[in-house]
C-alpha cells in the first residue's frame, strides 16, 4: 500500500511529520515524504521510508508558493500512490485535485489554524486567497487530523467536518541511548550557572523570545539558551548585545531531532511563551513542552488554555501571569532558589512523559489507516 506524505518544510526539524511516516511504515505502507531543499536546510538523517525534497527557484514569497503548488501536483501526477496524506493548508490544493484525478483517498493533518497564523493577519489579501482554498475544500474532507481538542471543536463547528486529535507526542521509547549523553562542554556552556533554553524550529513574532531576552537583564547566574530558527532570531542576537545582557543569552542554530532532545536534557527549565494575540496561538499545544517533559526539565510557560491543561494536570512547571520581563525573571528566579518544589516539578516529569506519548497518540491514526491496507489486501 503506497502513501505519499506531502509537507512544505525541509523535513529535517518536522517531528510530527516524521513520526506519522514511522507510524505508516511500521504498519506495513510505503511510505514517500515530499518536502523542500533550502539553501540553509540541514543534511537528512537516514529514515526508514522514502523522502524527497524538492529544490525550488524561489524560497519566499508569492512565487515560492505558486511553484510549490505546482511542482508537488506533478509530483503527485507522475507517481504511483493509493493514499494521499496532506499536511496543512499549504499542501491541501495539490493532494485534493489529484485525489478527485486519480480516485483515491485523501488523509488532511492541519496542524493549527492555519489561516490565523500571524503572518496572514498582518496581510488580509493572502489570508482571503488561503481561506478560499480551505472553505472549498474542507467540508469535502472525509478524514482530518489536527493537534488538539481546541482546534478541533473551531474547525468542526466551522465545516460541520468529523475531526480527530492526535497531539503532537514525542515517543516515549525514544532513548537518548542512540547518542552519548550530552555535556555542557560539549556546547561550550558554562558549568557554573542554571540553564533556561527556549527552543523551537519556529522562534516567531509573539513567542515570548524578546521578553526571555530581556528578562536576563534582571538575573544572574543564569544563562538563556536559545535553540532552533525563526523570523526573531537575528533580532534577539542583536537585542543580545546590549548593555545588561552580553554574555547572558547563547544561540544554538537548529538541531537534528535526536541532538534537539541530548541538549534539552542540559536545562535547568525550559520556557514555552506563545502569547495570546491570536486565535491560533490562543489553542496551540506547541512541541517544546513535550520535548522538554521527555527530558525531564520543568516548564515556565504562558497561560494558554492547552498549555495550561498539561501544566496543571501534572504539576511539573508553573503559569507566568504575563509577559512583562521582570515578572519573568521574577518566576524564573524563584522557580531556579526552591530547589524543592523544583525536585517534584522534575519528578512529576516521569509520569507526564508516560502518558503523554506518541505510542497512545498513534491508536487514533493505526484506526484511521489500518482499514486502507484491509481493503487492498483483498
Amino acid at each position: 500500500m503506497r502513501v505519499i506524505v506531502s509537507v512544505i518544510n525541509d523535513l529535517t526539524t518536522d517531528q510530527r511529520v516524521h513520526k506519522v511516516c514511522t507510524t505508516l511504515h511500521s504498519m506495513g505502507y510505503k511510505v514517500t515524504l515530499i518536502g523542500r531543499l533550502q539553501r540553509k536546510s540541514l543534511k537528512l538523517d537516514p529514515r526508514r521510508y522514502y523522502t524527497h525534497r524538492m529544490s525550488l527557484w524561489f524560497e519566499t514569497g508569492p512565487l515560492f508558493y505558486a511553484t510549490f503548488q505546482f511542482r508537488l501536483f506533478c509530483f503527485l501526477l507522475f507517481h504511483k500512490t493509493d493514499l494521499l496524506v496532506a499536511n496543512d493548508l499549504d499542501t491541501l490544493l495539490p493532494n485534493y485535485l489529484i485525489s478527485l484525478l486519480k480516485r483515491i483517498p485523501l488523509v488532511y493533518d492541519t496542524h493549527e489554524l492555519f489561516c490565523e497564523v500571524p503572518e496572514l493577519q498582518a496581510n488580509p489579501g493572502k489570508k482571503k486567497i488561503w481561506k478560499r482554498v480551505e472553505r472549498w475544500i474542507f467540508p469535502k474532507l472525509k478524514r482530518v487530523f489536527t493537534v488538539n481538542d481546541s482546534i478541533a471543536k473551531i474547525y468542526a463547528e466551522e465545516y460541520k467536518v468529523p475531526i480527530k486529535v492526535v497531539r503532537n507526542m514525542p515517543r516515549a521509547a525514544f532513548s537518548a541511548f542512540e547518542l552519548p549523553p550530552a555535556t555542557r562542554v560539549e556546547y561550550d556552556l558554562p558549568l557554573d550557572k542554571k540553564i533556561v533554553l527556549l527552543q523551537g524550529a519556529g522562534i516567531n513574532i509573539d513567542r515570548g523570545a524578546e521578553e526571555a531576552v530581556l528578562a536576563m537583564k534582571y538575573l544572574e547566574d543564569v544563562l538563556l539558551l536559545i535553540i532552533g530558527d525563526g523570523d526573531v532570531i537575528p533580532l534577539l542576537k542583536e537585542m543580545s548585545g546590549k548593555p545588561g545582557l552580553t554574555g547572558k543569552i547563547r544561540f544554538i542554530p537548529k538541531l537534528p531531532f535526536a541532538e534537539l532532545k541530548r541538549c534539552t536534557q542540559l536545562a535547568d527549565l525550559g520556557l514555552t511563551l506563545d502569547k495570546d494575540t491570536n486565535i491560533n496561538y490562543r489553542y496551540s499545544l506547541p512541541n517544546k513542552l513535550f520535548d522538554y517533559i521527555l527530558a525531564g526539565v520543568p516548564v515556565i510557560a504562558s497561560n494558554l488554555v492547552e498549555v495550561r491543561n498539561i501544566v496543571d494536570q501534572y504539576q511539573i512547571g508553573c503559569i507566568i501571569p504575563d509577559h512583562d520581563p521582570k515578572t519573568l525573571a521574577r518566576v524564573i528566579s524563584t522557580s531556579l532558589e526552591n530547589t524543592g518544589q523544583l525536585k517534584i516539578w522534575k519528578e512529576n516529569t516521569k509520569l507526564a512523559a508516560g502518558n503523554c506519548c506518541w505510542e497512545n497518540e498513534e491508536k487514533v491514526l493505526i484506526g484511521v489507516y489500518e482499514p486502507f491496507l484491509k481493503k487492498k489486501s483483498f
